[in-house]
């Protein structure tokens, strides 16, 4: 539970600066330098850490194959539940996009050692994948046509550097060590602004004004069915070892990521309403991730 606390600290860090200099720190103006000018760097840095193999990638294949059936699961539970599209599309784009860099890599790091960096990192690059492509698209949608929204979607620059990292993976292209620290230094950058963003943000959200509704069923579809569907697949379709195994579960089982606040926010698509549900769920999360823990070593280990 310890190896969480130093995560919440720059979320409460961001809630404190908030609630102290209010007006004078603009939210967007942050959230577009995380975008546009850290995460690419922090895409870079995970995936050139290790070389591609058979393992680093179809864990991050069954990882989306997971979240994809599970969202088809939940594109057919949205139309029961909700009558706001605002609301259907914020339960689309965040409920299965997990925090498996900035909270994932150091749960990882805490529960399995070091050895599990590579794949947290290239599960947190499937992640992304998802993220910037099906869950950017629930948000744009409803600002812009298909096309539109795909047309957003390759304005986003983690997409290309992603590639770009990928080119230099394959090909064993090396990075000079001086290189290496800048990327360092991007990526941690990345992983602490994301949580300085999301307390920023937490600053404005009232426990009154949560919206229940939403917040519950996205940390149901998170925090049970996602996990439940990861686990029956792991345990019947791979044959993954259990190193590798607990740590894809583990990655299913993380809370919301605050990535969801930045795309909520350059798609006018209810900021303070996703970051409420991102509170809601990693108070979820916090309260059961002991039994997360026994649950994988039940199934898994």
């Amino acid at each position: 539970m310890f190896s969480v606390l130093p995560v919440y600290f720059f979320i409460l860090l961001g809630f404190v600066a908030k609630k102290k200099f209010t007006t004078q720190i603009d939210e967007k103006t942050l959230v577009l330098l995380s975008l546009y000018f850290f995460q690419p760097i922090l895409i870079v840095w995970g995936l050139t850490k290790t070389p591609i193999n058979y393992e680093f990638i179809m864990s991050p294949i069954f990882y989306l194959i997971i979240v994809l059936i599970t969202l088809s699961v939940l594109i057919f539970i949205s139309k029961i539940v909700f009558t706001s599209r605002t609301d259907e599309s914020i339960y689309l784009g965040s409920a299965l996009v997990g925090n498996t860099g900035n909270l994932g890599i150091p749960l990882g790091i805490a529960l399995f050692g070091v050895e599990s960096v590579p794949y947290t990192s290239i599960i947190n690059i499937a992640n992304i994948f998802f993220m910037y492509t099906i869950s950017v698209y629930f948000f744009a949608r409803e600002q812009f046509s298909l096309k539109g929204a795909l047309f957003s979607i390759l304005k986003i620059p983690a997409i290309w550097f992603a590639l770009f990292a990928l080119f230099l993976n394959y090909y064993q292209i090396p990075i000079s060590e001086h290189i290496q620290v800048a990327l360092d230094m991007g990526a941690y950058t990345s992983l602490t602004i994301q949580l300085f963003i999301f307390g920023v943000y937490l600053y404005s959200v009232k426990i009154k004004t949560i919206p229940w509704k939403l917040s519950l069923h996205v940390s149901f579809a998170k925090h049970i069915l996602l996990p439940l569907i990861g686990i029956f697949i792991v345990i019947s379709f791979t044959n993954f070892n259990s190193f590798v195994a607990s740590i894809l579960i583990m990655e299913l089982m993380v809370p919301l990521a605050v990535n969801n606040v930045n795309f909520s926010v350059l798609y006018n698509c209810k900021p303070f309403e996703v970051a409420s549900t991102i509170l809601v769920s990693s108070t979820i999360f916090v309260a059961i991730l002991y039994f997360y823990i026994e649950i994988i070593n039940y199934f898994i280990k």
